[in-house]
């Protein structure tokens, strides 16, 4: 049961991981197009993560790194739990 719940914690620190990259790849596609129903979704899963993460790391020009350290912190946290 335990196995059962680390490997479902697992798959879910990937996918978040993989939203947040597939976020950042959208963004350099198209910026500003939330027409698309992917695209929402994607923002959707990934806001949650990467709006705090804003409050404290600032923009540095036209470059936001919150993308980057978010995916950091869940792999860090996806290598403790295993």
């Amino acid at each position: 049961m335990a196995e059962s719940i680390g490997s479902l914690l697992q798959l879910f620190f990937t996918f978040l991981q993989l939203a947040i990259f597939a976020r950042v790849i959208v963004s350099w596609i198209s910026p500003g197009n939330s027409s698309n129903p992917i695209i929402t979704i994607i923002y959707q899963v990934t806001e949650p993560l990467l709006s705090p993460l804003r409050k404290v790391i600032p923009r540095v020009g036209m470059f936001d790194f919150t993308p980057m350290i978010a995916i950091i912190v869940l792999a860090l946290i996806q290598g403790i739990l295993s």
